[in-house]
C-alpha cells in the first residue's frame, strides 16, 4: 500500500452511538495495540447520519492508505461507500450490535484481536451490491425485514433483544406481501413474509439466513421466507443459529447475478438501516469491488 519504510496513513472513523459500547475506549486500545512503528493514524468521531461517508471522502482527498470503520454494519456501510472501486482498503473494528459482515469475514469482535488483524494488513477483495444507485455489503431485505428495520430506526437502545421484541410484537398482524422478481432473466412471483438479498451469509447476531452465500462469488442469494405459524418458531430458530435454515420448506433460495424486484412498498433494509427507495428495485452484484482487511 505504501513504499517500504514509510508509515501507513490511517483514519479510524468511530460511531460513538453504535451497538453496545465496545468502542468507548478505542483510542486507548489503539495506543496499546496498534503497531505504532507501522501506522500514522488519527481518530474521527461521527456526529450525525451519513457523516462517516463524508469523513471517508475527506480522508481519500488527503490520500490516506487505510480507512477503518469502528461501529456496526450501518457504520461499515457508510464508511465503505467512497472506497468501492478504489485501491484503498477498508478495515473493520466491529462494535455494533449485530456485526453481520464482521462475523461473516471472521473478524474478531474483541477490539484488541481486531486491531491485531489490522496490524497484519492482509486484504481480500469482496463483492458489493448496487441497489438503485445505493449499495450494501452484507444483507438487504424487503417486506417484514424492512418493516422491522423501520421500527428500529431512532431506537435509543439496539441489540438482539430489542430487535426480537419488536419482531415478535409486529409478527402476528403483519400480512405477507406479493413480490415479482426477475432473476437473471427468469421471472418469479411470490407471496412472502420477507425477501433477503444476501451477499454474506447472515443478518448478524450469528443468525444465518443464507448458509451457502459467499461474499466474493459474484452472486446474490435471494432468500424468500414464507410466513409460518408462530408456534413453529421454536423449531425454526435453531435452524437459523445452526446454518440450516435453507432446509426448511418455508425458505426458498434463488441464486443470481442480478435481480429486478417489484413490490408495493418503497422500504428496503440496507445493512440494517431502513431506506426509502422505490417500488421497483434493480439489484446487481459489483464483483470484487472493495478491498477489506481480513484475518
Amino acid at each position: 500500500m505504501v513504499e517500504s519504510g514509510q508509515k501507513i496513513k490511517a483514519v479510524f472513523i468511530v460511531n460513538p452511538f453504535s451497538g453496545v459500547g465496545r468502542h468507548k475506549a478505542i483510542e486507548k486500545h489503539l495506543r496499546h495495540r496498534l503497531d505504532q512503528d507501522k501506522f500514522n493514524y488519527r481518530v474521527v468521531y461521527t456526529q450525525r447520519p451519513h457523516h462517516a461517508t463524508e469523513i471517508c471522502e475527506t480522508a481519500l482527498a488527503e490520500q490516506v492508505d487505510l480507512v477503518v470503520a469502528v461501529g456496526g454494519d450501518g457504520t461499515v456501510n457508510e464508511t465503505a461507500k467512497p472506497l468501492v472501486g478504489q485501491d484503498i482498503p477498508l478495515g473493520i473494528i466491529p462494535s455494533g450490535s449485530g456485526n453481520g459482515l464482521a462475523r461473516h469475514l471472521r473478524i474478531p469482535l474483541d477490539i484488541n484481536k481486531a486491531i491485531r488483524v489490522l496490524n497484519a494488513l492482509n486484504w481480500h477483495k469482496i463483492d458489493t451490491v448496487d441497489v438503485n444507485g445505493q449499495f450494501f455489503l452484507s444483507i438487504a431485505g424487503v417486506g417484514f425485514d424492512a418493516y422491522v428495520a423501520k421500527k428500529m430506526t431512532g431506537q435509543r437502545k439496539r441489540g438482539f433483544i430489542k430487535y426480537f421484541r419488536i419482531a415478535v410484537r409486529e409478527y402476528l398482524h403483519y400480512r405477507p406481501k406479493k413480490f415479482t422478481l426477475v432473476a437473471d432473466g427468469k421471472q418469479f412471483t411470490r407471496r412472502a413474509l420477507f425477501i433477503s438479498f444476501a451477499n454474506s451469509d447472515q443478518f448478524g447476531y450469528n443468525t444465518t439466513i443464507a448458509p451457502q452465500a459467499k461474499i466474493d462469488d459474484g452472486m446474490i442469494d435471494i432468500c424468500i421466507m414464507k410466513k409460518f405459524p408462530i408456534w413453529k418458531s421454536v423449531f425454526l430458530a435453531p435452524l437459523v443459529f445452526t446454518k440450516m435454515i435453507d432446509k426448511s420448506h418455508y425458505v426458498e433460495i434463488i441464486r443470481a447475478h442480478q435481480v429486478n424486484l417489484r413490490q408495493k412498498e418503497k422500504r428496503i433494509n440496507l445493512d440494517g438501516e431502513s431506506v426509502k427507495l422505490s417500488k421497483e428495485l434493480r439489484i446487481k452484484v459489483v464483483p470484487r469491488s472493495l478491498k477489506v482487511i481480513i484475518p
